[in-house]
């Protein structure tokens, strides 16, 4: 049996046992998405910190971090 076939038949076994189980974040993360910039509405993860927001509004909009994320607490 040559490497090929070893291959492939493993590729076949894998698919028949776990195709569907992939565990992807991506539907969490859009989720977590519930800082927004109210200038140009870019939406950050909660976990944001006050550095990057602060960045973005200064080098964006030229705006401080309350006239561009006004609902935002520091935590």
């Amino acid at each position: 049996m040559g490497n090929a076939q070893k291959a492939q038949m493993k590729r076949e076994r894998n698919a028949k046992s776990g195709a569907g189980d992939t565990k992807s974040q991506k539907k969490t993360n859009e989720a977590a998405k519930n800082i927004i910039c109210k200038t140009c509405f870019q939406t950050f993860l909660c976990t944001a910190r006050e550095k990057a927001l602060s960045e973005h509004a200064v080098n964006k909009h030229n705006k401080t971090i309350k006239e561009c994320f006004p609902d935002f607490v520091v935590a």
